[in-house]
């Protein structure tokens, strides 16, 4: 039977303490055991069922992560307070100093931070590459590389790795492939193609209310454990941890992800269609102009389509304000960083979610001032709001 992610989340059954559809919710940052040699035995991760303190796990966060690695295919899965709390933790437990990752040039500003300028501190290196350059990509691998990091679509460029081909050089070389698929929830399934370790913001898409943060680590049962573990797991030592309340919540989301994904992969195709047709420079997966459409087509389940970002060039950063500014005022959307919200966000990524990348690294992977990256919303009329899109690109010159 194919793998579908839509349906391994629905096939999950959860009971409340007294038959609620919804499972109760753990409100405790402490456990109570009826013995003390339990307490010592969970301390030492052997106790099954049992439950120590709510930065180590609770019930909730545990059925959340149970859905989102079913979601995913993998063996299990811990939550995190945010993104950065679920990718930190899950480079630093693999690494140590003296050791280099791999890393995508283009990847969330956050996550560049983090590896250019923290992790050298403590004796960690990263080499930046061109992900779609599997030539270039081999050639950064060295005798004290432990893993290779990518973004399923590239955050903002929209660049697609091929996970596949990255997995059989990350297994050649006796690496971990690490993939971040905030931008493809459902579409593409990375543990599928051969990654060992599937990270997301759940803040993005898969919560899809833009009301609270979150991150996930799904993989094996080892790692994770591994994580977990008390004296040397990363996630437990680092503190990131996710509250009950907003797991909660999380999970109740999780249940639409499967319609919303397709409809924000069916707005953003026709948008974007409708842009490029306008002559405008457009950047979406679905486009046949995409340079790795046949890849993401080929990698794809095609029922959730080709996802909901997408970017245009406005030609300049003072036009895409101008832009940007006017959608929000005639109320197509928000200038606002993030995405995955039910309304279209929109921001300049040079200017706000990749600043942290020097200019001159921005202009030589072709990150441009005017680049705008689109969060395409549910707009249940989407001929509608591409009119009122063009409009306002006309008015500004960008049409």
């Amino acid at each position: 039977m194919a793998f579908d992610p839509a349906n391994n989340i629905q096939d999950l059954q959860y009971f409340g303490e007294f038959g609620g559809v919804n499972p109760s919710i753990s409100d405790s940052s402490t456990y109570t055991f009826l013995s003390a040699k339990t307490m010592f035995d969970t301390f030492e991760g052997n106790a099954e069922g049992c439950y120590l303190y709510s930065r180590h796990s609770t019930p909730s966060n545990l059925y959340l992560g149970q859905a989102l690695a079913a979601m995913e295919g993998t063996e299990t899965a811990t939550v995190s307070a945010t993104g950065m709390g679920a990718i930190t933790p899950a480079l630093m437990q693999v690494c140590q100093a003296g050791d280099h990752i791999v890393s995508s040039r283009t990847i969330y500003g956050g996550t560049y931070a983090f590896l250019k300028n923290f992790t050298p501190k403590y004796g960690l290196e990263t080499s930046f590459v061109d992900i779609t350059d599997l030539e270039q990509v081999a050639n950064a691998i060295k005798p004290n590389t432990k893993i290779l990091y990518c973004e399923t679509v590239s955050n903002p460029l929209l660049e697609v790795a091929d996970l596949s081909a990255l997995s059989a050089l990350a297994k050649k070389h006796g690496l971990w492939l690490m993939v971040d698929n905030t931008f493809s929830p459902l579409s593409i399934s990375p543990a599928q193609l051969g990654a060992d370790v599937v990270l997301h913001s759940l803040t993005k898409f898969i919560n899809g209310s833009s009301d609270t943060m979150g991150g996930v680590i799904c993989g094996t049962q080892a790692f994770i454990d591994d994580l977990r573990n008390v004296n040397d797991g990363a996630c437990m030592l680092f503190g990131a941890s996710m509250d009950s309340l907003r797991a909660a919540s999380i999970l109740k989301n999780m249940r639409t992800l499967h319609i919303r994904i397709k409809q924000h992969s069916t707005n953003a195709l026709y948008l974007a269609e409708r842009f490029e047709a306008d002559g405008l420079k457009t950047v979406y997966p679905g486009l046949k102009s995409h340079k790795s459409h046949a890849l993401f087509t080929q990698m794809m389940l095609p029922e959730y389509g080709y996802g909901g970002m997408l970017t245009i060039d406005a030609g300049s950063l003072e036009k895409a304000n101008t832009l940007m500014e006017l959608m929000q005022a005639r109320n197509l959307g928000y200038l606002a960083v993030s995405l995955g919200f039910y309304k279209t966000l929109f921001s300049a990524p040079g200017s706000s979610t990749s600043s942290e990348i020097p200019l001159e690294e921005q202009a030589e992977m072709g990150l441009t001032e005017g680049l705008i990256r689109f969060s395409i919303g549910l707009d249940n009329d989407i001929e509608r709001t591409y009119q009122m899109m063009k409009q306002c690109m006309i008015e500004v010159g960008v049409l």
